[in-house]
């Protein structure tokens, strides 16, 4: 590979987008062509499982096979896609009012399923969908799901987990709001402590949340829903379902969503609109082809995260930090000012074909793409810069500056091939590819009369400085080449499971500035080993063992904002450990898990403003602790879960710093409490269903914690809770399912901060190991748990 590159776009981009489209078509021919050939690949014996086979990482709600000829994959890792077509077995697997869900396979995996999705609010992105796991620290900065948020897990960041949709990489935890919308949504599961072999990512250290979206149904009909709710929310929901087309075995669904809301904090008025396609065909021998698309447009006012004094005048004095309602000639903070104007797109086309009886072939092309621009006070001009007609722009006249993203591109695939060795193996060869360009500049223009940011490709109020317009950027990107292996095997009759794994990943990374054309980058290979040990007593013990290795580079997009020095942020690399014990019946399911991690080169998101963020090298570090769950089936309606976590993360080094004269010295850090890292976070969810009625509550609690590098400064503990009540009416005339629901969020009042944007160095002035004081530092900003909110929806399928 070559040590940079640069280029904007390559054919290679262009021909994995072809794949995406082409694949799911030319997979028709071959899954047909195979089918006809090979009637053994119809009636083939799988071989024999255990009752509670272990599921894929995608982890799908598992039940009854849509065909009954389906092939059952034997990997752990499986591809094949498992259905819910009985509404009774889903429940069976499906505990506390869809809070947690019978799992088996031999790792940490926690999931919320659909019982639990249909009783939130359509707003809700998976972020809000996870808030009460274990595992995680959730915050997010609004309550219409206009926005993502940023996730806490176990000393690690959302920057540490590989978050998909449908087993494809998709959009950062700050946008979940852009992948699908959450009626789309059948289950989003956290893999806390582990990624799969086959699964394209690296950056996985924190694990992987997956979103599984919606099946086509086989028979016409839709949904449709309308909510309206504080802060002027409104929000309009449909989806058209196809069902079967004619004998092709074809179904697939369209779905639009349009909603409106006002900033909860300050002034601002969002918006945002979105589509969600799907497409799929099953045959009788296995195979099957899916197509999954969304489009998100989105305009939205830039939340201003407050420091610690912004946030404590708040507190004692109801003086918010928002957005300005009007032209603001003082400090150009303006709403309108401010504007986060988006536009992505999201595809994955899995394909599964089954070549013979004991080979199967996987191809996974995925694509992302996105474009926009953040506008923010970009201060006032001087005097010396002028419009590109060559007229000078005023002295104090009000300009805009911009983060634009001329381009986020991602696009990549995974090509699998599985073989069944024998009776008790099973052996699975692939290949991943994946290209990430990211190009991006921060020009200036003049602000518009009425205070408004113009976009930044309206040469009428562009500025210039000599003749040439401000326009400085970069490109940055990676390349990654990846070959895997496993082997899964399963003994006293599928009680025993062992699976190994090996990833070897080789990655190119480049870094180019605009205009110089200044250029960095790097080539590197990651061994990563996996290796995984489950047994099951019976029917309701399972005991596992689970471990492995991770890397991760830092984000292209991350790059794209950091001032770098000569050379890139060294990369992270993890080993990671987890011992695990679940007992499920027909009344209760546990699940308790311990894992430890240890951190080399640790990377942590520094905040940027604009909506940016950074990265830093921070050491290295040590993760201890363990997650408990519990939950039960109905008691005479209700249905509790509890769930808890237990963390003692620990920093191993002191972290480099300067003293207030210059010389370089370092934090004394070693052995202090990591930076994000809460001791005690607990659940408690209550759901009560009878007849038609039901109600969800749940509360959330996450300890006190460090939010500075120098541990300086910290934030206290807080709860958060949210209730959830509606009545499912009998079928009327074409309402198949007619539905009405009350949903509330933090219901009492709390004004409290459940997380940063990013962390800080140093807050004040502290003592350093060569006995000085520190110089000026950096303090965290912090996300606030927005005020009580309530949201009425009115919703039915047809």
């Amino acid at each position: 590979m070559c040590p940079y590159r640069f280029e904007k776009h390559s054919s290679r981009k262009a021909l994995l987008l072809v794949t995406c489209l082409a694949g799911f078509g030319s997979s028709s021919l071959v899954a047909s062509a195979q089918a006809a050939s090979s009637n053994a690949a119809v009636h083939h014996k799988a071989h024999a499982h255990h009752p509670q086979a272990v599921t894929g990482q995608k982890a799908e709600i598992a039940a009854v096979p849509a065909h009954p000829k389906m092939r059952r994959p034997a990997s752990i890792n499986s591809t094949g896609d498992e259905h819910v077509t009985v509404s009774t077995s889903r429940l069976a697997r499906s505990r506390g009012g869809g809070m947690m869900r019978v799992e088996t396979a031999p790792y940490a995996i926690q999931t919320i399923t659909k019982a639990f999705i249909e009783a939130k609010s359509p707003t809700s992105t998976a972020l809000d969908l996870i808030k009460n796991l274990p595992s995680v620290n959730v915050s997010t900065p609004d309550t219409s799901g206009m926005q993502g948020g940023r996730i806490q897990s176990r000393s690690l960041t959302d920057a540490d987990m590989a978050l998909m949709v449908d087993g494809a990489p998709a959009a950062s935890a700050a946008y979940m709001a852009e992948d699908i919308d959450s009626e789309n949504l059948d289950s989003v599961s956290l893999t806390p402590g582990s990624s799969a072999v086959d699964l394209p990512a690296t950056s996985a250290a924190a694990g992987v949340m997956n979103e599984v979206s919606h099946d086509p149904s086989h028979t016409f009909g839709g949904l449709m829903d309308f909510s309206y709710g504080t802060n002027n929310l409104s929000r309009e929901f449909m989806r058209l379902e196809t069902g079967d087309i004619g004998k092709s075995g074809i179904r697939s669904y369209l779905s639009f969503s349009n909603t409106h809301a006002r900033s909860w904090m300050g002034a601002g008025i969002n918006e945002r609109r979105h589509l969600d396609f799907g497409i799929r065909k099953d045959w009788e021998n296995g195979s099957f082809a899916k197509l999954f698309m969304s489009w998100n447009f989105e305009d939205f006012t830039i939340d201003r995260y407050p420091t610690a004094a912004q946030f404590h005048k708040y507190k004692d004095t109801g003086e918010g930090y928002g957005r300005k309602a009007g032209f603001d000639a003082t400090g150009n903070d303006y709403w309108k000012n401010n504007i986060d104007h988006w536009n992505q797109l999201f595809l994955s086309a899995p394909i599964h074909i089954v070549l013979t009886d004991k080979l199967q072939f996987d191809l996974r092309p995925y694509y992302n793409w996105g474009q926009g621009w953040d506008g923010s006070s970009g201060g006032f001009a001087n005097g010396t810069t002028t419009f590109k007609s060559g007229q000078t722009i005023a002295a104090g006249t009000p300009l805009t500056s911009y983060f634009q993203e001329n381009g986020a591109l991602d696009v990549g695939a995974t090509a699998k091939l599985g073989y069944d060795i024998d009776k008790h193996n099973h052996f699975e060869l692939g290949y991943w590819y994946e290209n990430q360009d990211y190009t991006q500049h921060f020009p200036v223009s003049v602000t518009k009369a009425d205070g408004s940011n113009p976009s930044p490709n309206d040469s009428t109020y562009q500025v210039y400085s000599g003749g040439s317009r401000s326009y400085f950027g970069n490109t940055t990107g990676y390349e990654i080449h990846s070959l895997f292996l496993q082997d899964t095997a399963k003994y006293f009759h599928d009680r025993l499971l062992v699976n190994g794994g090996f990833k070897y990943v080789m990655s190119n990374v480049w870094y180019t500035t605009y205009p110089a054309h200044k250029q960095m980058g790097q080539n590197l290979t990651a061994p990563l080993p996996h290796l995984s040990v489950s047994y099951h007593f019976n029917e309701h013990h399972q005991v596992y063992i689970n471990a492995e290795g991770d890397f991760r580079q830092p984000s292209a997009s991350a790059l794209g904002n950091t001032t770098l020095t000569g050379k890139l942020p060294k990369n992270q690399y993890s080993i990671k450990e987890e011992l695990g014990y679940r007992y499920n019946d027909k009344y209760v399911i546990v699940d308790l898990d311990l894992f430890n991690y240890n951190i080399t080169n640790r990377l942590l998101s520094t905040y940027l403003g604009n909506n940016q963020s950074g990265v830093v090298n921070a050491g290295n570090q040590t993760a201890r602790g363990f997650d408990a769950m519990f939950s039960t089936q109905p008691i005479y309606g209700f249905s509790p879960y509890v769930s808890f976590e237990y963390l003692n993360a620990r920093m191993d080094t002191n972290i480099a710093a300067s003293d207030a004269s210059g010389n370089l010295t370092a934090f004394r850090t070693k052995g202090t409490q990591a930076p994000l890292s809460p001791h005690v976070m607990a659940n408690f969810g209550l759901t009560y269903v009878n007849k038609g009625f039901f109600a969800n509550a749940t509360v959330h609690y996450t300890g006190p914690q460090s939010v500075s590098i120098a541990g300086d400064q910290r934030i206290p503990g807080y709860v958060t809770n949210t209730l959830s009540l509606g009545y499912h009416f009998k079928p009327v005339w074409y309402a198949k399912s007619p539905t009405i629901r009350l949903n509330f969020t933090n219901l009492t009042g709390s004004i409290v901060r459940t997380g940063v944007v990013g962390v800080g160095t140093n807050a004040s002035a502290v003592r350093l190991m060569n006995g000085n004081l520190s110089g000026a530092g950096s303090s965290a900003q912090f996300y606030v748990e927005p005020r009580f909110s309530m949201t009425g929806t009115i919703s039915t399928g047809f």
